[in-house]
């Protein structure tokens, strides 16, 4: 029985937890509020109440495996947050993984991207997945630990379909200047995390995708058109820098398109949603009217 500690449990982490607890493991988890503490206790999970925006107590994470899933800061190019937990661990863990995304990449324009391209962050949320996998890196560097990295790719699945934006007949880039966009569903995200926490190969890093990248508006438009609302209007760039949103301006800035080969080959598995439309299809046949 492995013993199994979730930092950051939220939606990913407890999909994670119910797949360790199936496999006979034992599950903490460390969380902020009193809120998700309770709701983890339903599951039959230990809970550690802690804030990472500050210094917490020691913990004896001797013989765990450790998931971080914890988000940085809101703000900033760094990530506070990490180095909190960090300081706070005792004893040896037999391995630290951490989620990041692969927004490290920053722009690649359109261009396939594997482990060995190299990281240029544009964004600041980029910025600080960098600065929490830098100090991951030196501190197990410096200690003799176990560690992986995962760069996630965009997470979807039923909770987290843009179905509001299509409602509100929010725009898309038009065909020829969307940028590539890349995805994994959040089942196979908890499958992989799980995989590559036992299987990982130490210090290496493993893009997390399910190696079908389409463009951000045909993302939009295959939502649309599985949920039955209206196709999204459609705008130029010029049209879009002045009326959208700063953060959703930021994402039209950078295409690449992720390769999870590494991550296949080491693995082995055969993915529940292979593609986009796979998962959709799952979704609005079980889950038509939310």
């Amino acid at each position: 029985m492995r013993k199994l500690l979730i930092v950051g449990c939220g939606d990913i982490g407890r999909r994670v937890a119910r797949l360790a607890q199936a496999q006979g493991d034992s599950v903490t988890a460390l969380v902020r509020t009193a809120a998700s503490r309770d709701e983890l206790h339903k599951m039959g999970i230990d809970v550690i109440q802690a804030d990472l925006d500050g210094a917490i107590a020691p913990l004896d994470v001797d013989g765990r495996w450790i998931l971080y899933l914890a988000p940085p800061p809101a703000k900033g190019k760094e990530d506070p947050r990490m180095r909190h937990l960090l300081r706070a661990l005792r004893g040896t863990p037999r391995r630290l993984l951490y989620l990041s995304t692969t927004g490290v990449y920053g722009d690649c324009q359109g261009e396939w991207v594997d482990e060995t391209h190299a990281v240029a962050p544009a964004a600041e949320r980029a910025m600080r997945r960098l600065d929490a996998e830098r100090q991951l890196s030196a501190c197990c560097s410096d200690k003799g630990w176990s560690f992986v990295i995962m760069r996630v790719a965009g997470i979807y699945g039923r909770s987290r379909l843009p179905l509001q934006r299509l409602r509100e007949r929010q725009p898309v880039l038009r065909a020829g200047q969307a940028p590539y966009t890349n995805r994994i569903h959040e089942d196979d995200l908890a499958r992989i995390a799980l995989g590559l926490l036992e299987r990982g190969v130490d210090g290496e890093v493993y893009n997390v995708s399910d190696g079908h990248p389409d463009t951000m508006s045909d993302y939009f438009k295959l939502v649309a058109s599985y949920a039955g609302l209206p196709q999204p209007p459609e705008i130029d760039m010029h049209e879009a820098s002045r009326s959208l949103t700063a953060g959703m301006l930021s994402y039209l800035q950078e295409s690449r398109r992720i390769s999870n080969r590494k991550m296949m080959d080491l693995l082995g598995i055969k993915l529940r949603y292979a593609t986009l439309e796979e998962g959709l299809r799952e979704i609005f046949a079980n889950h038509p009217d939310d």
